[in-house]
């Protein structure tokens, strides 16, 4: 799935190129996770004013109202001047004066919702519960820290479950838990402010690294121009279950969390 690395990825490939842009169709193929909300001819010339992100959700500013676009398990977006036919598994395509956005999404899962703005119910729904950016301002230590104080589960659902950081997904949270030294299956609670502050940087550190390194591919991401990200290439513990720790030569062990795979050094990682 991509995670809030691959969609700030996304998001930094056309935001320049599609600002400014006037709508002179819509498309849909196949039924997305969500509907529309609207008639896709409604749409039409209306302006593109910008490309923001929240989480996991691209939100495309339009002169009247915006659209929430979610990449769903496997979607990935282009975005051209001569875009090829569609195809089986493209499901939207936004034609502007600056060329056509597409999302391709084998599985469907993904998501495009028109909203008047963020109040909106709909926006609401789908954004509202969602905690701080890792990567703004917002995100800050003493908040972090008493809000890990009251979560009594393990410290990697804690970050993977979004409501006190946001879209620091299964990949990151496994290797930021290395880098901050804690065992994943940690209460939350039970975390100390200096191992906090260890933990607050190293989601920083993380998340930046993998938007540096295009993201991660894993199966089928790729960015707006169809390129593979690299992060997996480097990453210390994620997917290298019986390699050796990069760092003290004991084997990666792996186990499961809330239905996802949690990969960590045990002698790195003892507390």
């Amino acid at each position: 799935m991509p995670e809030l690395p691959e969609v700030e990825v996304t998001r930094l490939g056309f935001a320049d190129r599609i600002a400014g842009a006037r709508i002179e169709a819509v498309r849909m193929g196949k039924p997305l996770r969500w509907a529309l909300a609207v008639d896709p001819s409604a749409l039409v010339g209306r302006t593109v004013l910008g490309v923001r992100r929240r989480g996991k959700y691209l939100l495309i500013d339009l002169d009247e109202g915006l659209l929430l676009l979610h990449l769903g398990m496997s979607g990935s977006l282009s975005f051209s001047r001569d875009p090829p036919v569609s195809g089986t598994h493209d499901h939207f395509d936004m034609v502007t004066s600056h060329g056509t956005l597409r999302l391709n999404d084998p599985r469907r899962f993904g998501a495009v919702v028109y909203a008047q703005d963020e109040s909106a119910p709909l926006a609401v729904k789908l954004l509202g519960g969602l905690g701080v950016e890792p990567l703004g301002d917002g995100f800050e230590l003493e908040a972090f820290h008493a809000g890990l104080k009251r979560r009594q589960a393990a410290i990697k659902q804690v970050l993977l479950a979004g409501d006190l950081v946001v879209g620091v997904g299964n990949i990151y949270a496994s290797e930021a838990l290395f880098m901050a030294g804690i065992r994943p299956t940690l209460a939350a609670s039970r975390i100390s402010r200096p191992r906090a502050t260890r933990l607050h940087a190293a989601v920083r550190e993380i998340l930046a690294r993998a938007v540096e390194r295009g993201g991660s591919t894993l199966r089928d991401f790729s960015n707006i121009d169809g390129q593979s990200g690299y992060f997996q290439l480097e990453a210390t513990v994620y997917g290298r279950a019986g390699e050796p720790c990069r760092v003290c030569g004991t084997a990666i062990r792996q186990i499961r969390q809330g239905q996802r795979s949690t990969f960590f050094c045990p002698i790195c990682q003892k507390y």
